[in-house]
């Protein structure tokens, strides 16, 4: 008799949203979480992040997002990132997701995942930013910003291979990386670089803003030797949420290199959203959620 998989196994399936196929990984239950991954990557390079989430005591939804791991583009029309956000309402939609979500997003899925708080505020109830885009600002040379869309192609290009060859847990890391990299870059090349140009020339700060006003607890996090979102953006993203974030050890892509230390990093966060629900869901006054100083582990802002 075969061994039934274990709680944090994620099973992978396919749901059809505005008549497009989507690939996705669920697993758990309790808090729902969406995960929404980085450019060129796709569901299955975050497995071993996503399963300490679920040892949280969360639901995890990790969808591949249009034109990535065999989910069906965004018409052209559509593919920005308020294109995304809107698939992703109608993807929770599609799974059946019919709470605030505690929504977690990686690099370009940081933005994704800040435009579906802004447009779909009843959508998220907690939001998490790792290595995000959207900051907006590549460079402070005294009074003058230099925005992210100045950055020269070839300073992106270079820092790119830096940033994997000099990160902790390689290893681990390249090959989480190459199971989704190499199959998008081979199938989808226009909508890589589409995406990357969005990626790059993203600034979200004005909406960071707007969901700093309605007090939604966000928490930004960072690697501190990400050579691919300079600090000045990750600044600039803690700025428009007036939070001082949390600088983590690791570079662009540290929560695939070591996935124990990102369970550590997100216990507390997940611990006062899940308080949340509970006080949500039933006749109680709900708890006002209090911003915590950044500590060795994590913090939650807002």
């Amino acid at each position: 008799m075969a061994k039934p998989a274990p709680e944090d196994h994620l099973e992978w399936r396919t749901v059809e949203v505005d008549g497009r196929r989507v690939n996705y990984g669920v697993a758990g239950s309790g808090l729902p979480v969406l995960f929404l991954h980085g450019w060129a990557l796709g569901q299955h390079s975050y497995k071993r992040a996503l399963k300490r989430l679920v040892r949280l005591g969360c639901q995890v939804y990790a969808p591949a997002l249009p034109g990535f791991g065999g989910s069906t583009p965004l018409p052209s029309e559509r593919t920005n990132i308020a294109g995304y956000a809107a698939w992703v309402d109608a993807f929770l939609d599609a799974v059946g997701v019919d709470e605030p979500v505690f929504a977690v997003g990686h690099s370009f899925g940081g933005g994704v995942a800040t435009k579906l708080a802004h447009d779909f505020p009843n959508r998220v109830g907690y939001l998490v930013l790792i290595n995000s885009v959207g900051g907006g600002t590549w460079l402070l040379a005294g009074n003058k910003v230099r925005s992210m869309a100045e950055r020269p192609i070839w300073d992106w290009v270079l820092h790119f291979p830096s940033d994997l060859l000099m990160a902790r847990g390689f290893v681990a890391q390249m090959r989480a990386i190459l199971e989704d990299a190499v199959p998008n870059l081979v199938s989808n090349p226009l909508g890589l670089y589409r995406v990357g140009m969005l990626a790059r020339r993203a600034d979200l700060t004005s909406d960071l803003a707007d969901i700093k006003a309605r007090h939604l607890p966000v928490l930004v996090l960072w690697g501190e030797g990400d050579g691919i979102i300079p600090r000045a953006s990750f600044e600039a993203l803690c700025a428009a949420v007036g939070s001082a974030g949390t600088v983590v050890p690791g570079r662009h892509s540290w929560l695939l290199a070591d996935p124990d230390s990102f369970g550590e990093v997100m216990a507390n966060s997940v611990k006062v959203a899940r308080a949340a629900r509970v006080a949500a869901s039933s006749d109680a006054p709900q708890p006002k959620i209090v911003a915590m100083r950044p500590g060795a582990t994590g913090a939650a802002a807002h």
